[in-house]
């Protein structure tokens, strides 16, 4: 099993669905475009919001067991994926690339 990068490509936020439909929240995403995680085999991140992960972690765990092609040539490179995450109102988007280091 290989472990897998996952780096914060793109932010957004929809201000005028935040005000028409979302509830005040305290806190919202803090992911910031360049940073980097690495999942170690199929594993979460430490700190890795668990909503992203839940919309990732097939494709993780696909990279990781030296899987890739996803939907027949979507990305250039078999090996890593586009993935965004599920919240509506402040999507970030991830690229996640299987690495040659082996997982521990």
């Amino acid at each position: 099993m290989k472990k897998v990068k996952i780096t914060v490509m793109k932010t957004a936020s929809y201000p005028d669905l935040i005000e028409r439909y979302e509830n005040p929240i305290e806190h919202t995403c803090d992911m910031r475009v360049g940073q980097v995680f690495i999942a170690n085999g199929w594993e979460r991140p430490e700190g890795f919001c668990t909503s992203a992960w839940d919309s990732m972690s097939a494709f993780v765990m696909t990279l990781a067991h030296g899987g890739g092609n996803f939907y027949n040539g979507w990305m250039k490179d078999e090996k890593s994926a586009m993935i965004s995450c599920n919240d509506g109102f402040r999507p970030v988007s991830f690229l996640l690339e299987a690495l040659d280091d082996d997982a521990e």
